[in-house]
């Protein structure tokens, strides 16, 4: 999909059929033909152009005669397992003499916030401002995409206690694979953002310089949040996967105790139900010898039960908390 952009004298931004000299080209997903056209209108290699299509393209910063490329990684999302989760997709910014031109494979909200308006302060034909404004605006969506990922780990944390499968271990691998993404393409972006400081391929204004450290640091700000949730992630993994396996514990534990507490009455019933002579077994000539045999076999598996579950052995509280119970009052 193309579409051609301008800047009225008034601020407004207008859509046109035609590519002017400051006109700002959207690129989304491009066809050979759409890309081939535009390379040859504004003198720029095509395979240049098209370098954003390839999603295992690093970012970095290319000087051509007539043109520079900038490619940047912007965050989107991607539905696995019927879930959004974060991913990276490369995004072109080509600059001209005359245009500016964006190329990505998906319309990432990135471009849809200098679409509808919402981004104040740039014009199209003042390219150096609008490359650092996007770059500001994808360090930003860094920033919002780690927010929503720390309160997904939060969700997920709430969870902890009370969690015995694998379904949460599995969201939070989810989770940490978003986080590489991120914080990959962050240190990608920061390299970016280096050679910029360094190159005079892109014209550079004095009113420039501020954006431009605005937006190393609202990448390095983005790096570091990163790491962070990183840390927190591998550390709650750790810890879910002994939760899980205390919780496990516990159940086996449970289920010991029914075992023993079943085989105590098991035991009785089968030794009065071998086929041997009656006279020679207890309680056999009286009336109420059945009841009293089922009425002994149940008393005697309750006491076993209440015995073993005051026992250490199936106590299933932690140790911190047995401790805090045999603690003398002050």
């Amino acid at each position: 999909m193309q579409a051609i952009y301008r800047s009225e004298p008034d601020g407004r931004l207008s859509e046109t059929d035609e590519i002017v000299d400051g006109s700002w080209i959207s690129l989304i997903d491009p066809t050979p033909g759409e890309s081939a056209a535009v390379a040859k209108q504004c003198g720029i290699d095509p395979d240049d152009l098209r370098a954003a299509l390839d999603v295992e393209e690093r970012s970095r910063v290319t000087s051509e005669e007539g043109y520079v490329l900038v490619l940047v990684d912007v965050p989107t999302q991607e539905p696995r397992a019927g879930r959004q989760w974060y991913v990276t997709i490369p995004l072109g910014i080509v600059i001209t003499d005359h245009v500016i031109i964006t190329v990505c494979l998906e319309h990432v909200p990135l471009i849809g916030e200098f679409e509808t308006g919402r981004i104040r302060d740039w014009r199209t034909f003042m390219k150096t401002r609008f490359t650092l404004q996007l770059l500001l605006r994808n360090a930003r969506a860094y920033l919002s995409a780690l927010r929503v990922i720390d309160k997904m780990i939060d969700r997920q944390e709430a969870r902890l206690r009370r969690s015995a499968s694998n379904a949460e271990l599995i969201e939070m691998l989810e989770l940490e694979k978003s986080l590489v993404y991120l914080n990959t393409s962050l240190i990608s972006n920061q390299r970016v953002l280096d050679r910029l400081v360094r190159t005079s391929a892109l014209k550079k204004y004095p009113e420039d310089e501020d954006l431009l450290e605005d937006t190393i640091i609202e990448n390095e700000q983005a790096m570091e949040m990163a790491g962070i949730y990183s840390g927190i992630l591998s550390g709650m993994m750790d810890a879910y996967a002994s939760v899980i396996a205390n919780n496990q514990n516990a159940i086996m534990k449970t289920l010991a105790l029914v075992t023993i507490v079943m085989a105590i009455p098991n035991l009785v019933f089968s030794a009065y139900g071998m086929n041997v002579a009656g006279e020679g077994m207890p309680l056999a000539a009286s009336r109420w010898g059945f009841m009293i045999v089922i009425v002994s076999a149940v008393l005697v598996a309750v006491i076993a039960g209440l015995a073993l579950t005051r026992s250490r052995l199936f106590d299933w509280s932690s140790p911190l908390d047995r401790r805090s119970r045999r603690r003398l009052p002050d």
